[in-house]
């Protein structure tokens, strides 16, 4: 686990944060440590600190100071209560920033399956509101298609039409016109000037793998840096992200995973997502 050594020195600034929030990592000695504001997946009905204990970890495993919120689940907080709440943070992370991770940190988003829905929506609010800068995002496995017809979500939902996802999109979005609203549907954005560079992960056996290569495409046809890293064969997400020894025979993506993610967060501005396609764990 990499919590903060620092959390009881810091309990003060983690209580005025505008919601639940867990720091992970620490300062870099003589240096800027990335700091990333990260969202738990959970379909976003589900999940809590704890649940996003793994993702931390692995950011923290990078090299960055993680600060995980704990934003307000769907149904009795629909769209975009979820949204709002992950801007505050932002906006809350910035103001503290230099106390968080040192002088001049860049900031990242980043958030897995509805986290990482939340964790663009927060990019396209701070573009829009031109506030605070954002230096990229890491998006994993991110749930993106309200429609939930994918072939990679077909494949994992079978004769299942009433799976996890689609239980979750009608309980965040309770307002038809929601599904029209790109801060609740990123994946259907039409302007992508402006936006960060941006790394999506998925697995080669993850539903939403389909959807987070799409959107990955298509940021890079609107211009902007995006790399899609897929896992190869079976990820066992989000297990095998963080273990040493494969379960079951399946893919440990771990190492490879944690130096994707720390020459993204690292690079110069300009070069933080080269690369276009997929690139295999």
């Amino acid at each position: 686990m990499t919590r903060s050594p620092s959390l009881s020195a810091t309990a003060a600034l983690v209580e005025s944060a505008p919601v639940g929030v867990r720091l992970y990592g620490s300062k870099r000695k003589g240096g800027n440590a990335p700091l990333v504001i990260h969202f738990h997946g959970g379909a976003f009905i589900s999940g809590n600190l704890d649940s996003g204990e793994p993702m931390s970890t692995l950011l923290a495993g990078a090299g960055a100071v993680v600060v995980s919120v704990d934003y307000p689940l769907a149904p009795a907080h629909p769209f975009p209560q979820a949204v709002e709440a992950g801007y505050s943070v932002l906006e809350w992370v910035y103001k503290n920033r230099v106390k968080l991770a040192g002088p001049a940190p860049r900031i990242f988003l980043a958030g897995e399956e509805a986290g990482g829905n939340i964790a663009a929506a927060v990019a396209l609010v701070a573009r829009d509101r031109a506030h605070p800068p954002v230096a990229g995002q890491i998006l994993v496995t991110p749930m993106l298609d309200p429609c939930v017809a994918t072939a990679s979500q077909r494949e994992a939902m079978g004769a299942d039409t009433e799976c996890l996802w689609s239980q979750g999109w009608q309980k965040y979005l309770q307002n038809p016109m929601d599904y029209e609203h790109p801060y609740a549907v990123p994946g259907q954005v039409q302007r992508m000037a402006g936006l960060p560079p941006t790394l999506v992960m998925a697995g080669a056996d993850d539903p939403m793998r389909d959807e987070a290569q799409r959107y990955a495409e298509r940021l890079n046809a609107g211009g902007i840096a995006a790399h899609f890293l897929l896992l190869d064969g079976r990820t066992g997400w989000p297990e095998s992200l963080t273990e040493d020894v494969p379960p079951n025979n399946e893919c440990a993506c771990s190492a490879s995973v944690t130096q994707h993610l720390s020459l993204f967060m690292n690079a110069p501005a300009q070069d933080a997502a080269t690369g276009q396609g997929c690139a295999p764990c």
